[in-house]
């Protein structure tokens, strides 16, 4: 089928992204240990303040005290479930300073023979998956199916899913009440491969059914996957989808990079063949497609320090050129990091308020025709998002000097805060607000306890001015009266001004809500569990 494979390919509408994309492969750091020793703690930090860094870079299986040469520091072993991880983990975070202590991150295969460890596997066996542990489960499957197939996967009473659930033994969500009216529905599929294969092939067998039942012909499989990803999907000069179609007889086509916008960067794999070689060719794109969301998970780790809190692959979640129609499904489903569970669970849940001021002349854009772009921000993002009306804004102004800004308050987790505020950042530049061709800067305010703004600050202004050269933004508080720490306006909250684009108030406003965050979270755990928070 070399011809038509030929002829396929053709098809496929590939940019010059698409093209580069496949060099991005997973080639993980070799390593002996899956343990590192991170030495320099200060005596007071506890491990729920660094469990969720640590996360970042994988399933954090143990962790245990050591014996510390320096008696004004701490010294740990941390396990993590693979030296890949424990690799990434070096790289990463050796050398960052840690209120004013350098630590140290290496290997501990070197160091393991001195000091108290516990025993390397832990207590956590990832949940009954084999080979590398429980990464493969965590990324989804996710299908596209015409709506009006939805009823009889479903089946009556929920009958048909449920039988599909317990015989591949994977969890299958369909979002039938996502975007009434159109055309086609998204399934995720959870679950380990081989299960997240069972299941969609009885979804096609079951299609199939139905269609015969209505004389609609052969049904195709439609596979939803992040545009980074396309890139190694289709491989040098189309080869790896060349490959996928000659070894399980389908044809293969890729939606046009064209399609993708702001609120929906997932391009759809089209299959056609048998279901038998469907499921074949969705093992193969779904493993290259899990490759790929792993490497990238590992490129993005050591970056995501510059945004402690928020999952790394929500940077992959926003992009450019939106065209202003709704996303046609739910947006891009990525899995939770390893061992995201306890301390960081909290932490990623957590509602958080946050101030954004635009342009006057602006709010129009935002709002867009009859309310369309912000119905869209809010959907996309899942955060609450909402324009002070004119005369609510800076009461008390003299009335002659016109209302220059307006206030925008959004509300909702990291990962919501991240989207809602690049959506707005992304319309401002597309509409052409900033002169010239600088990145859209615009301010924004969180509020912080009064007690908390000297540590922000830092002696002589030292902690402010590192997070303004980090970050690359521009950071406002209030002077700290000397009576604060012991006066009632430990009480009271305190609004810290945060001017830059979109990148630097992300990271401002991170690190600053990890800093409180910190500071105000008793300690939990026993002193045998220490780790540094996430600076840099």
């Amino acid at each position: 089928m070399s011809n038509s494979v030929e002829q396929q390919f053709s098809e496929l509408n590939l940019s010059q992204e698409d093209h580069d994309q496949y060099e991005q492969e997973d080639h993980p750091d070799q390593s002996r240990s899956s343990k590192v020793l991170i030495s320099g703690l200060p005596l007071h930090v506890r491990f729920e303040n660094i469990d969720p860094l640590l996360s970042q870079y994988g399933n954090v299986q143990h962790c245990d005290k050591a014996n510390s040469r320096d008696a004004n520091t701490q010294t740990v072993f941390i396990t993590f479930e693979t030296p890949e991880q424990a690799q990434q983990a070096i790289n990463g975070l050796n050398g960052f300073e840690l209120e004013g202590s350098r630590i140290k991150v290496e290997a501990a295969e070197q160091n393991s023979r001195g000091g108290r460890r516990g025993r390397p596997g832990g207590g956590r066996g990832g949940g009954g998956a084999t080979g590398g542990g429980s990464r493969p489960t965590d990324f989804p499957l996710r299908l596209l199916v015409q709506s009006d197939m939805v009823g009889a996967i479903i089946g009556r009473q929920g009958s048909t899913i449920r039988l599909i659930t317990q015989q591949s033994r994977a969890r299958v969500d369909v979002h039938r009440k996502d975007n009434v009216g159109s055309l086609e529905k998204a399934i995720t599929i959870y679950g380990n491969p081989e299960n997240c294969t069972n299941a969609c092939k009885r979804i096609l067998e079951v299609m199939q059914q139905e269609a015969n039942n209505t004389n609609k012909g052969e049904i195709c499989l439609k596979i939803l996957a992040h545009n980074n990803l396309i890139g190694r999907i289709i491989g040098k000069g189309g080869n790896t989808i060349k490959r996928i179609m000659q070894e399980t007889d389908t044809k293969i086509t890729v939606s046009s990079i064209n399609d993708i916008n702001s609120f929906n960067l997932e391009r759809i794999i089209t299959v056609k063949g048998t279901i038998e070689n469907m499921a074949k060719a969705e093992s193969q794109i779904s493993a290259k497609l899990r490759q790929s969301y792993e490497s990238d998970l590992q490129m993005l780790a050591p970056q995501s320090i510059m945004f402690p809190g928020l999952h790394p692959m929500a940077m992959m979640s926003t992009g450019r050129g939106f065209c202003g129609a709704p996303p046609p499904f739910p947006p891009p489903i990525y899995a939770p990091l390893p061992g995201q569970g306890g301390a960081q669970q909290g932490a990623g849940d957590s509602q958080e308020t946050t101030y954004l001021y635009i342009p006057n002349n602006a709010v129009g854009a935002i709002i867009g025709t009859k309310g369309l772009h912000i119905r869209n921000i809010i959907r996309f993002s899942n955060a609450s998002v909402k324009i002070a009306p004119l005369e609510q804004d800076k009461q008390g102004e003299n009335p002659s000097n016109p209302q220059q800004e307006r206030k925008v308050t959004i509300v909702g987790s990291p990962e919501a805060q991240w989207k809602a505020q690049y959506l707005i950042f992304e319309k401002m530049r597309e509409e052409g607000f900033m002169s010239g061709s600088d990145d859209v800067r615009l301010t924004v305010e969180i509020v912080v306890a009064s007690s908390q703004v000297g540590r922000i600050i830092g002696k002589g202004g030292q902690n402010v001015r590192e997070l303004q050269r980090v970050t690359g933004s521009l950071i406002k508080l209030p002077e700290q009266p000397q009576q604060a720490l012991a006066g009632q306006q430990q009480d009271h909250d305190t609004t810290v001004h945060i001017v830059g684009p979109f990148y630097s108030v992300q990271s401002a406003q991170r690190r600053i809500r990890a800093m409180v965050a910190q500071a105000s979270a008793p300690g939990r755990r026993r002193a045998a569990q220490p780790a540094p928070p996430p600076q840099q």
